[in-house]
């Protein structure tokens, strides 16, 4: 079954008598355990199709499925429960809670949206942590670590729900080469260990290269973009 699909999905804002069509019309369906990548010139509707996946702005027509559910008219509280029982986020701001420690923030979901008890929560929290390299900073607060650990604690905290789908948006951005590599590296190891899809809005050739699959986006519109043998999108 298809983490996500789209079927003639739109979306349309309207201000006053100006009609703007960030997605016009597009069609697509991304596989479990899938690593992909959604590229495009700014504004092109990136951030739009990534906002309707994560249920955090509703489609204006078409169908969107994300793991098995029909998430199109979802209410805002169904949305929002439902977004945070099966989708993790890593922004390019990481969006840590200042105030949290590292444990505090992977912590955060299980207490506010899951309930999880105590003592299962600290299992695992832990466990995530260890994944990403992280378990020996578990005290400290965001401002006390580097930019590659503080996305090393959001991709944590994105995963510890046990979510099946990873949305990341611009995950690179804020990073120099050699941490970008590594955080690239860690996403695509926690794909293979926990089995979930991560989508990509990205203007990062390092992300393009290593996603199986790529969907260019310009003026609202889709085409997928296939691998040639060499690895490189054409």
């Amino acid at each position: 079954m298809s983490v996500v699909v789209a079927k003639q999905l739109v979306k349309t804002y309207v201000t006053g008598d100006i009609k703007v069509e960030a997605i016009r019309a597009v069609n697509f369906s991304v596989e479990p355990a899938s690593f992909v990548s959604f590229i495009g010139p700014s504004g092109s509707g990136k951030t739009t199709l990534l906002n309707m996946i994560g249920c955090l702005d509703p489609p204006t027509a078409g169908q969107l499925q994300v793991v098995g559910q029909n998430i199109t008219r979802l209410s805002r509280q169904d949305a929002a429960r439902f977004r945070g029982e099966h989708i993790g986020f890593v922004f390019q701001d990481f969006n840590l809670i200042p105030v949290l420690t590292v444990f505090e923030n992977v912590e955060y979901p299980l207490q506010m949206v899951q309930s999880w008890p105590r003592e299962k929560r600290k299992t695992r929290v832990m466990e995530m942590l260890d994944a990403v390299g992280m378990a020996d900073q578990t005290h400290k607060y965001p401002s006390q670590i580097s930019g590659g650990q503080k996305q090393r604690v959001a991709v944590a905290r994105a995963l510890v729900t046990n979510a099946k789908l990873v949305l990341a948006d611009e995950p690179t951005a804020n990073l120099d080469k050699k941490t970008a590599n590594m955080v690239i590296n860690l996403m695509k190891q926690m794909r293979d260990e926990f089995k979930t899809t991560f989508i990509f809005s990205t203007h990062d050739p390092r992300i393009v290269d290593n996603v199986e699959i790529t969907f260019a986006l310009d003026d609202g519109t889709l085409q997928k973009l296939e691998k040639s043998a060499g690895g490189d999108h054409v």
